[in-house]
């Protein structure tokens, strides 16, 4: 089993979670987080001075899918959330020992 964090932008959000219901996954996670890579945050305007936001604010999605469905999983997220500019964001995966569903006791990929 993996899971599979992706850092995406906000308005891409709707668009990867359907994607990936298309494509047979279904349940993930989603938080509302800030941070900064390259882009090092932006400048704004607002009434007339002007400020640095330092973290950009992003989504982050968690999806845990079994080792057969990673590669669909990761081209999904990727074609969907991809729009070629700086700040598209990033994807991690890591390796998971077991997953228990808490209401049936079911172990390991049964509980997904």
């Amino acid at each position: 089993m993996k899971k599979v964090e992706a850092i995406v932008r906000h308005f891409k959000l709707e668009d990867v979670k359907n994607a990936l219901t298309e494509q047979g996954i279904h349940g993930m996670t989603v938080s509302e987080v800030r941070g900064y890579g390259r882009q090092k945050g932006h400048t704004e305007i607002y009434r007339g001075t002007e400020y640095a936001v330092d973290f950009v604010p992003k989504v982050k999605i968690e999806v845990i899918c079994t080792d057969t469905n990673l590669q669909t999983v990761l081209d999904t997220i990727v074609k969907t959330a991809q729009t070629g500019q700086i700040g598209d964001g990033k994807i991690f995966v890591y390796s998971l020992e077991d997953s228990i569903r808490i209401r049936t006791g079911e172990t390991g990929e049964d509980a997904l």
